[in-house]
Parts: C-alpha cells; structure tokens; sequence
C-alpha cells in the first residue's frame, strides 16, 4: 500500500535545526514530484519546498535560505534539512506526492498525503 510517513519533528530553541524525513512506501520517486507542506495554527497550509523526479526545486520566500529539501530514490525517502529556525516555523509539516507533476503544479494535485509531524519553535 502506497503510504507516506513523516519523522524528525519536535521542539527546539530559535536558532537551532532539524531535520524532517519523509518515508514514500510504495512510491516510485522518479515518476513523482514530492513536497512538504506546513500547516500553521490560524494559517492556510502553505507548501514550502518541493522537489521533482529531476531534483528540480522550489521553495516558499519564508523558508528559502534557511531550509534544503533532498530525496535518496534509493531510499524512496524525502528529507527538509531546517535550519536557523524561527518561533514563525511552528507548525505540522506535512509530504506529499504528485504524480508526474513539476514543481510548478498547483497544490490541488498533490494525491497523496502523510499524516504530518509537529514542529515546535520557542524563542
């Protein structure tokens, strides 16, 4: 069964980093673009970062220059390395996956989702 599974959220100090892992059962990543999405408290979900089958990428203005997204089709795994993060990245992040899409697509044709995991800033 096809199932996106996310990992590597938590709580953490202004500053500091994490690292999100996204693990894509079932997936064949070169045939899907995949990204993260992050739904804040009172916000609409925001897609921040997205990465095609050629390792195209494309990031939200909030989040570019301190976040790096990166898949291992090996691994069938997709990963979102934050880094200097803000109490304004609180949130659940959460991957998806578009079939044949680029990064470009719109965010209503991502097909697949994960559950999420929280991440938590305090300053």
């Amino acid at each position: 069964q096809d199932q996106l599974v996310e990992s590597g959220g938590g709580s953490v100090q202004a500053g500091e980093s994490l690292r999100l892992s996204c693990a894509a059962s079932g997936f064949f990543l070169s045939s899907y673009s995949l990204a993260w999405f992050r739904q804040a408290p009172g916000k609409e979900r925001e897609r921040i970062a997205a990465i095609d089958s050629d390792d195209e990428t494309l990031y939200a203005d909030s989040i570019k220059g301190r976040f790096t997204i990166s898949q291992d089709k090996a691994k069938s795994t997709l990963y979102l390395q934050m880094n200097s993060l803000k109490p304004e990245d609180t949130g659940t992040y959460v991957c998806a996956a578009c079939l044949g899409c680029t990064v470009i697509v719109g965010n209503q044709w991502y097909s697949d989702w994960g559950q999420g995991t929280q991440v938590t800033v305090s300053s």
